[in-house]
This record gives structure tokens, C-alpha cells and sequence, in this order.
């Protein structure tokens, strides 16, 4: 049992590297854009238009790797046995 816990500590710490890596790449992106623009204001439009393929990109993986671990998660919820339960008791036959 406790190396289901650990599987459950493991795919919410691969989630979450994974988001912060996504998040740190479109900050990224968007401040060299924005750097960009400032440095020459005439092309903040054609900038905007680059910046906006990689970022759905980065966030495509982001989005991939949620779908990854709740399907991760379902499949480890998959090998937890069921709680036992009290098996009924039988009826007693009647005697005349």
C-alpha cells in the first residue's frame, strides 16, 4: 500500500514540474516579445503573431501533461482492491 502512495507522490510532483516548465516557457516568450516590441514598436504586430503558435504549443503540453496524470491516476486507482464488505448472512432453514 505504500507504494501506491508513492505513486500518487510521484504524479503529482511529475504534474507539477511539468506545469511550472510550461508556465516558465510562456513568461519566457512572452517577455522576449515584449522586449521585442519595445526595442522596435513597428513589428509588436508581426511579434504578437509569432508568439502566439509556440505559446499554444506550450500550452498544448501543459494540457498534455494533466490528461497524462489523471490517466495515471486512474489507472493506479484501477489496481486498489475494493473495501471488504460483510457477507450476508444466510437464512437459517425453518424446522417444524
Amino acid at each position: 500500500m505504500t507504494y501506491l502512495g508513492l505513486g500518487y507522490i510521484g504524479i503529482g510532483l511529475g504534474m507539477g514540474v511539468c506545469l511550472i516548465g510550461a508556465g516558465l516557457g510562456i513568461g519566457k516568450l512572452a517577455s522576449a516579445a515584449l522586449e521585442g516590441a519595445a526595442r522596435q514598436p513597428e513589428a509588436s504586430g508581426t511579434l504578437q503573431t509569432m508568439m502566439i503558435i509556440p505559446a499554444a504549443m506550450i500550452e498544448g503540453l501543459g494540457l498534455l501533461a494533466l490528461v497524462v496524470s489523471f490517466l495515471a491516476v486512474l489507472t493506479l486507482n484501477k489496481g486498489v482492491p475494493a473495501a471488504p464488505t460483510a457477507p450476508i448472512a444466510a437464512e437459517a432453514p425453518a424446522h417444524p
